[in-house]
This record gives structure tokens, sequence and C-alpha cells, in this order.
């Protein structure tokens, strides 16, 4: 990887799965983190549950959140163009938003794990990467994604950076990530 400078920040013309999947986890983490800091300290296996579904998502590409949306009729931006008509996750090679899945998952699944074994004040991490969610999905930046960015990590969703994905054979052109381009 070269290091590189600049900002990566994701579309946010539209509410595509990825999108909204960093909307949800985001809430469910804050919520989750707040009721075990609140009301009792189990609550904080919502964020475990939130951890493994991500890393399971990096690893397999399978989202039960993601194919919940699809139902409700969103379309991906980094869906696998093979998957028919349930929703994976690419998982050709590790780009950015990969990589945010897993270490995301595994930050706060160890971090909810410190919560009960160790100390609440554990918790404050897992209130930061909600909040740091749902900001990502708001306004399309994300300190961790930017901190992989300028460590050469490639995007898929910038579409200032090369690949990015998009062709003009696709009814969805400006999300297309099927490289169309190249099986034309």
């Amino acid at each position: 990887m070269a290091l590189r400078t600049g900002v990566y920040i994701v579309p946010t013309h539209r509410w595509y799965i990825e999108r909204t999947v960093w909307l949800i986890a985001g809430v469910v983490l804050s919520t989750s983190t707040a009721l075990a800091v609140l009301v009792h300290p189990l609550w904080i296996l919502g964020v475990t549950a939130t951890g493994l579904v991500s890393i399971n998502v990096a690893l397999t590409g399978f989202c039960p959140v993601g194919n919940l949306l699809r139902l409700f009729g969103f379309t991906p931006m980094l869906g696998a163009s093979d998957s028919g008509r349930w929703y994976f996750l690419q998982i050709d090679r590790w780009y950015l938003e990969r990589r945010i899945y897993l270490a995301v998952g595994i930050n706060i699944s160890v971090a909810s794990v410190l919560v009960m074994a160790h100390s609440a004040w554990w918790a404050l991490f897992t209130a930061f990467v909600g909040g740091a969610m749902v900001w990502f999905a708001a306004t399309g930046y994300c300190i961790m994604a930017n901190a992989l960015y300028w460590l050469g990590a490639e995007p898929r969703l910038n579409p200032a950076s090369p690949p990015s994905g998009r062709c003009a054979n696709c009814a969805m052109s400006p999300a297309c990530i099927a490289d169309h381009a190249r099986h034309a």
C-alpha cells in the first residue's frame, strides 16, 4: 500500500444498503451501550452481536440487515453482482470498505468483552464507535476509513479515486460496481 493524501468521503446522494447498515449499526451500538451503562451491563451483548455480525459480513459477505433492506427496496453499492435476489457484500478482495467492517467488528467485540470483564469505562469506546458510525452514514466521513485511505487502502465508494467501479453501460451507472466495462 502506498501512502496518500486527501480526504475519503463516501457518496451520500442516496440511502443505499451499506450506508443504511452503517446508520442502523451505529444506532444499535449507541443504544446498547447506553442501556448497558444505565440499565444493566448485559445490554452490552447487543454491541457484541453487532461486532460479530460485522466480522461475518467482512469474511463471508452475508449481511442479515442488508438482506432486510433489500426486501424493502434499498439497492447496494458494494453488493456482489452474482448474488441474485440476496444481498452479499463483495468479497473479491480486501478493499477499504470491507476492511472497515472487519476492524469495527473486532474492536467493538473486544471492547464489549472488556466492559463485562474489566470496567464499564470501556463503554466509552463503544459509544464513540456508535456515534462515529451514525456520523459516517450522515456525512460520508469516517475517521478510521480516512486512516486506512491515507495508509493506501483502495476504496470502492469514492468516485474520485480510481478504480471507482462505475460504468456507463449500467442502469445504476452512478453506483455500479459490477465491472461491466470488462465484460462488454
